[in-house]
Order: C-alpha cells, then sequence, then structure tokens
C-alpha cells in the first residue's frame, strides 16, 4: 500500500462579512471555492498557503490560522490533504489568475452561488470551532462524508 500524502491548502479571506471567493475554471473541480493550492517540496504548510493567496489572488495575507483540514484516501492508498486556513490581516490589490476570477461576496450569500462541489461542507469546518475534519470515507465504491 502507498503511504505518501498529497499537501494542500485552502484560505478563507474574510473583510467584515465579505470573503474572498475565486470562480474556480478546473476541470475537475468547477465554481465557487476559496482560493489555495499545493504545497511545494520544501515549502511550510503555512508558507505555502501565504504564497497560492499571493499567486491566485494579488493578495498578501499575515498571520493565516489554521482551523481544520479535508482529508480521504485515494485508490492507489496516498491520502489528500486540504488544510483550511482563515485570514483577515493582508495587503495588495486583487488580480484574477488561470485558476479564475476572485471577488468579494457576502458570507449570507455563498450558499445561494454555484458553488463548488462540498463547499457547504467546508465553510461548516470554517465557521464552527466544534469542526475540525471533513473527511471521506469509502464505503461500498462511494464516498460517505463526515465532519468530525
Amino acid at each position: 500500500m502507498n503511504t505518501w500524502a498529497e499537501l494542500t491548502n485552502m484560505c478563507m479571506i474574510t473583510n467584515g462579512a465579505k470573503v474572498l471567493v475565486q470562480d474556480r475554471h478546473a476541470d475537475n473541480w468547477r465554481g465557487i471555492a476559496f482560493p489555495g493550492g499545493h504545497v511545494e517540496p520544501g515549502e511550510s504548510i503555512t508558507e505555502s498557503v501565504i504564497r497560492e493567496i499571493r499567486e491566485e489572488t494579488g493578495l498578501t495575507i499575515e498571520s493565516p490560522r489554521l482551523c481544520g483540514f479535508k482529508d480521504w484516501m485515494k485508490d492507489d492508498g496516498s491520502r489528500y490533504i486540504i488544510f483550511y486556513y482563515r485570514a483577515d490581516k493582508f495587503s495588495g490589490g486583487l488580480k484574477a489568475s488561470e485558476e479564475g476570477e476572485v471577488f468579494w461576496a457576502e458570507l449570507s450569500e455563498l450558499p445561494g452561488m454555484n458553488l463548488a462541489v462540498d463547499m457547504e461542507l467546508t465553510l461548516k469546518v470554517l465557521l464552527n470551532e466544534k469542526l475540525s475534519e471533513f473527511y471521506y470515507e469509502k464505503v461500498d465504491g462511494r464516498g460517505e462524508r463526515h465532519l468530525l
């Protein structure tokens, strides 16, 4: 069995009642989501979220706070992990990237938007201090979703 893990991140940046969202164009994950990406070799997880946010949005975030994660086992036996961060201190100006357009949206309006798959559950982990993990468990060939 393969025991390696693919490490990624996602960050909810807040500005009062607004959050920064990205209208993602990726073929495998389209819709409204928070920006983020992969951890590069030799890079800390926190450094990776700061870099990814700068690359995808033009903003430089300060003091991002880890507030949970999403994970699942892939068919090859490896684990895919997304570290969830929140940040409310930033500088710079917004710019789009090849990942998609970025814009500020009212947090309360997100449920009515064209969200990427499972963003409703991601929001629950990001907003509920009693939750820390969103886990996919394979049961009878399907993914069961658990909030822990």
